[in-house]
Formats: C-alpha cells, structure tokens, sequence
C-alpha cells in the first residue's frame, strides 16, 4: 500500500516537474526571442513600405503616374521572390543568426540608397535590388521559429512576431507624415530623409543580430541544460507526426499539392493585404483637401489599431482550439466585404470604419494560416516549402498595388482597384475552406 502511494507521489512529482519546465522554457523563449524578432519586422516592414508615404510629395517631384506606383511598389517583391528559396535553404544550413544579420545589412544599405535616386526608373532598380537584399527575411523567420517553438504554440508565436507589420504602420504612419511636414534639411526633399533616415535602423540591427540571436536551443545561454533537453525532446518527438515530412527532400517538397494550395492562398489573401498597405496613405489623403500629412500619418493610425487587437484575438483562439482553416477564412470573408463596399461610400467616417474592417481582416489571418505549414513539414523540407509558399504569397505584393493603380488610372477610380482586392480575398476564404483539416498521409 505504502508502496503504491509512493509511487503515485514519484509519478505526480515528475509530471509537477515536466509541467513546471515546460512552462517556464516556453515562458523564456516568447520573453527573450519574439520582442527581439518582433522589433526587426517593424523595421524591415517600415522600410517596405514606407514608399506608400512617400509617394504623398515624391510622384509629383519624380513625375510618377499611379500606374507608375503601382510598379514602383510591387518591383521590390520580384527580387524578393527570386531569391526568397535559396536564402532559406542557406539559412538552414549556415545558421540564422549570420544569415538573418546578412540579409538586414544588405537591405538597411539599398534602402537608404532609394533616398538618391531622380528618375522613376532607377527609383524601380533600387526597389528590385531592395526586395532581393531583404529576400528570405520573412520566411527565415517562419523556418526559425520551427527550431524553438511546437506547432501548438506556432500561431501565437507567429502572430506575435507579424504584430510588428501594424506597429510599424502604427508607429511609422505618424513619424512618416512628420518628416514630411517638418524635415527639410540642408536644401534636401522630405521624401528622400524619409527613406534615409528609416533605412538605417536596419543596418544597426544587423549588426544586433549577430551578437544576439541563437542559432537553435541547444546554443540558448539564457536557458537551463534541463530546459534545452526538455525543448530538444518534444521538437523531436512531432518530426514523426509530421507525415514522413523528413523523408521528403527539398525537390519533392516543391511538388506537393497541399504546398501549391497554400501558396496560392496566400497570394490571394497578400493580394488585399499589399494593397491596403501600400495604398492606404494615398487613399485617405483622397478623402478630403483639408489633411496634411501629419494627419494622414494619425488616420492611418485607426485600422491598424484595430488590426492589431484582431491578430492578437483571433491567433490566441486558434492555438486555444487548435483550429486554422476557419480562424482565416472568417477574416478573409470579413476583409474582402469590406473593401468592395468601399466603392459605395464617399463619406470619410464610413470609409475609414471601412479601412479598419479591412485591415482586420487581412491581419487577423496570418497566425493562423501561417501555422499551416507547420502541420505537416519539418527541416529541410520546411525550409523549401515554407520559402515557397512566401515567394509565391509575396508575388502578390507586385499584383495588388500595380492592379489597383492600372484599374485606376484607367477608370479614374481607385475604388474599383479597391473591389479586385476584396474579390481575391473572396477567393482566398474559399481555398481555406478547401484545405482537409491535416495534411494526407503521404506527399502528393
């Protein structure tokens, strides 16, 4: 009897113990990696789209049409996608920490070169040599956070990390309108401060990046050698439910369907999220005479407020109810309605109520969907498809800024570009709802 209760006591005590490792490994990875992480999207996305406020005061010095900035917007994501697969895969063999410090340098340097440039056609060389020089950023990250995190905490690990797209809007929007307002120096136009001044952050965090991220687990300083195993173990342990994902090489992995699936979701949500990026500045600027910059800057402010609280709500619930396909095609169907009913309204209120459903939506996916991956590849195969999906997903970056200028300045209305944006969110909602629920058994 004593014996019995004794080894009930050991085994509670063990599971006391597991737990308690368990929750304190989690606790210091989200504490010591994602504010770091985070804090780089917010200064790689302020630098991707910050041209979106440039373009207040520099199309009408360089002589740029809508149908120029459509392009000027959209070239960054072709040397992006260009190199987006091959970065990961050197990623994953080189290590992230001098890769991820590589890759900020290199697009901190272009990015204050595109405050140089006089004509259109070198503002595009610069925006290309831009999107390659950043290429494999975002999906670098995504594969780095399979090293630390389970896929039942990928949501909100993701999430997190991709607040950083709305604090920089959130943040970058008002600073953005004030250089313009305000920062003249030495004879120089605003908007060329504008992009020098927000490009040298990266350059700094770069150098950051070196002395500061590790590699993967077993490197961590700031945790325990009992913590690194813990985490190691379960890593481990989802390699095998993952549908012999680390059978498949990096070949195979670009063949599966399911990979194809979600990349070509994820162009067809990106399609609306580029758009309200890149956009958003000019089209609030259109909804009275009366705004300055500066003002603008704290609109747009609004809808990326609301997008933060929807990112945050809807990945938490995802990672609760261990569900994706609804936790993103709801969004998405939320967002697509509200850019089509954009056209029906002339009013500033309705129209910015209408910007923030918007931006709910096209923000409130990504946790979610970008957790999809992870059901079903591990390492190398992760690596590729993952970088994949990201290359074909950030295509859509060039489609939905130049489609909605091109609709544009044909029709002499953005509102029609604006109703293409919500129809392929329409179409992203309903490949969501294609997806099974887990990955098949075997690659296709």
């Amino acid at each position: 009897m004593s014996d019995s209760l004794a080894e009930v006591t050991t085994g509670s005590g063990s599971a006391i113990t597991s737990i308690s490792t368990e929750t304190k490994t989690i606790q210091k990875m989200r504490i010591r990696l994602l504010p770091f992480l985070f804090f780089l999207y917010v200064v790689a996305y302020i630098d991707r789209i910050n041209i979106g406020f440039a373009a207040l005061t520099m199309n009408k010095d360089l002589g740029i049409t809508s149908r120029q900035f459509g392009l000027v917007a959209g070239i960054f994501f072709f040397g992006y996608c260009f190199f987006e697969i091959p970065s990961n895969l050197l990623l994953h063999k080189i290590g992230a920490r001098i890769w991820i410090a590589r890759i900020l340098i290199t697009w901190g340097i272009v990015a204050i070169l595109a405050g140089l440039v006089h004509t259109a056609h070198q503002l595009y060389v610069v925006r290309f040599l831009l999107g390659l020089a950043e290429a494999g950023y975002f999906p670098g990250i995504l594969l780095y956070l399979t090293y630390w995190f389970r896929e039942k905490e990928q949501a909100r690990a993701i999430a997190l990390f991709m607040i950083g797209i709305l604090v920089a809007s959130i943040l970058g929007a008002p600073v953005s309108g004030l250089i313009l307002d305000h920062v003249h120096w030495l004879g120089i136009v605003s908007w060329r401060w504008l992009l020098v001044l927000e490009g040298i952050p990266a350059v700094a965090c770069g150098v950051l990046t070196y002395f500061l991220l590790p590699n993967r687990p077993a490197e961590a300083k700031f945790l325990t050698a009992e913590e690194k195993n813990w985490i190691t173990h379960e890593l481990e342990s989802e390699k095998p439910q993952k549908q012999g994902a680390h059978d498949v090489s990096a070949i195979r992995t670009l063949a599966q369907g399911r990979v194809w699936h979600l990349a070509l979701t994820g162009f067809t949500f990106a399609f609306g999220s580029y758009t309200l990026s890149f956009w958003l500045p000019q089209m609030v600027k259109s909804l009275s005479a009366q705004y300055s910059n500066s003002v603008v800057g704290l609109l747009v402010m609004i809808p990326n407020l609301v997008g933060l609280a929807g990112i945050i709500l809807v990945s938490r619930s995802s990672d609760r109810t261990h569900e994706r396909r609804y936790h993103a095609a709801i969004p998405a169907i939320i967002s697509g309605t509200a850019f089509v009913l954009l056209g029906a309204t002339s009013s500033p209120l309705i129209s910015l109520v209408l910007f923030s459903f918007a931006a709910l939506g096209v923000f409130s996916l990504v946790g979610p969907f970008w957790s999809l991956p992870g059901e079903f590849l591990s390492g190398l195969s992760a690596a590729s498809g993952i970088a994949l999906v990201s290359s074909i997903t950030n295509l859509a970056g060039f489609a939905g800024p130049y489609a909605v200028g091109w609709i544009g300045q044909t029709t002499g209305n953005l509102h029609a570009g604006l109703a293409s944006a919500g129809a392929s969110l329409f179409v992203s909602a309903a490949l969501l709802l294609l997806l099974p629920r887990r990955a098949s058994a075997q690659p296709q």
